[in-house]
């Protein structure tokens, strides 16, 4: 029986290394599509230039938010032309304050308004606060640590132009403004790297698929509004939309060029919250879209489900299933020497080891490669500090994935079996 279950163990992570290369395929192509340098300085006139509402939803917030405002200020777009809104939300700090003081200087021509909120919701529920009030065709959003690059609204609107009828939102990349602080931001900044050249890139360069981020991102106002808004009060309310305007036949467009710099967690305990937050909301999303793999959906939904549990479930059980029979069979025939009697779970040096040790090669491999083709594609990161980080990210921050994943999943079912619901909205600490 235990043979059996480590076979199909094994037999499910080479599915998953499958599915990986296939991802790394589409986004190496995507990478030699567009290796072309434009001079970002002489950018051509849109064909037409839609008003826009940036949304800025900022709770306690004041250490990092005028920074944000300054950039979106500041961006390379008509600036009659665009509205912002920042929502201090639930605040007991000055970040209301903090922006206030920001248009005295310098800024008191433009539409900027500082809004607080005491409603509930979450950030989904400012999304829909400000969905009411919006003027902008287009909705974009921004948290309150990310700072877009100059040109990022433009390349956001020069993607969904190309075809407005399909593409009901535009999003880019992020990127790690703090990753140089200590060792837990640099494999934070590795994961994204990795994340936004390959798995972004790969998924759209093959199926069109993209995936509404947390910031960095503009979406069709009059697309949202039929889709019935965000839903309030989501962990990932991100996910969750992303599947809404899937089931509405709508694509949502990688404008890889629009870049914004965001602040990572510079402490484990505020990455291990953060992380178990995305987990928990992105595990509640698929559960709720699980029925669609045998309904009448468009095919992408249902790709993007098999994605996420083979990701969240199936993967991550095989990992956890087949390093525990390891571990154990490890210790037994540590025993062995000693009470001889003591039998393995699985024989040393027999054909299944050898199938183990062939699949962690297997792994490491491609995790090396993937990430070295991610760090090589943007620009400054394929450096021998990354690389080393690579290496040492592998057997340590990288495992940190299954372990909140798991604590994730702990979570929910004892919500399940109480019948109420602990996991609130982490705040994540700004340094």
């Amino acid at each position: 029986m235990l043979d059996t279950l480590y076979v199909l163990a094994i037999i499910t992570i080479w599915l998953s290394l499958i599915m990986t290369i296939v991802t790394l395929i589409g986004g190496v192509i995507f990478i030699f599509k567009h290796l072309e340098h434009t001079d970002i300085t002489h950018l051509p006139a849109l064909s037409r230039y839609p008003r826009v509402t940036l949304v800025v939803p900022a709770h306690n917030e004041e250490l990092v938010i005028q920074d944000t405002v300054r950039a979106i200020l500041n961006l390379n777009y008509p600036a009659d032309r665009y509205e912002i809104l920042v929502y201090a939300d639930n605040c007991n700090d000055a970040t209301a304050e903090r922006v206030r003081e920001l248009k005295q200087q310098g800024f008191t021509d433009r539409n900027l308004h500082v809004i607080e909120r005491t409603g509930s919701g979450g950030k989904a529920g400012v999304l829909n606060d400000a969905l009411k009030i919006a003027h902008g065709e287009y909705l974009g959003v921004y948290d309150a640590d990310a700072a877009p690059e100059t040109n990022a609204l433009y390349f956001l609107i020069q993607k969904v132009l190309e075809d407005p009828d399909r593409y009901a939102a535009a999003f880019g990349r992020n990127k790690t403004r703090n990753y140089q602080q200590n060792f837990l931001t640099r494999c934070i900044n590795l994961e994204i790297v990795n994340t936004q050249r390959i798995q972004h890139t790969g998924l759209w360069q093959l199926f069109k698929i993209g995936r509404i981020p947390g910031t960095n991102f503009i979406i069709n106002k009059a697309v949202v509004q039929s889709i019935g808004g965000w839903n309030n009060g989501a962990l990932t309310e991100d996910t969750a939309i992303s599947f809404s305007l899937m089931r509405a036949g709508k694509l949502i467009a990688l404008a890889h060029r629009a870049e914004a710099f965001q602040q990572e967690p510079e402490t484990l305990f505020a990455y291990y919250n953060q992380r178990k937050r995305w987990a928990r909301g992105n595990y509640e999303v698929i559960m709720e879209n699980l029925k669609h793999l045998f309904d009448r959906t468009p095919w992408r939904i249902k790709l993007e489900v098999f994605y996420y549990v083979c990701t969240f479930f199936w993967f991550n059980a095989a990992i956890v299933i087949s390093n525990t029979i390891f571990f154990i069979n490890l210790f037994l025939a540590s025993i062995q020497a000693v009470f001889p009697g003591v039998h393995q779970l699985v024989a040393l040096g027999g054909p299944l080891s050898v199938l183990f040790m062939v699949n962690w090669l297997l792994m490491f491999y491609l995790y090396l490669m993937q990430m070295n083709i991610a760090l090589a594609s943007d620009y400054g990161q394929a450096t021998v500090t990354n690389f080393l980080y690579t290496l040492v990210s592998y057997f340590t921050y990288a495992q940190l994935f299954i372990i909140v994943s798991v604590a994730a999943m702990v979570d929910m079912a004892r919500d399940k079996v109480t019948g109420t619901r602990h996991t609130h909205w982490y705040k994540t600490q700004r340094f």
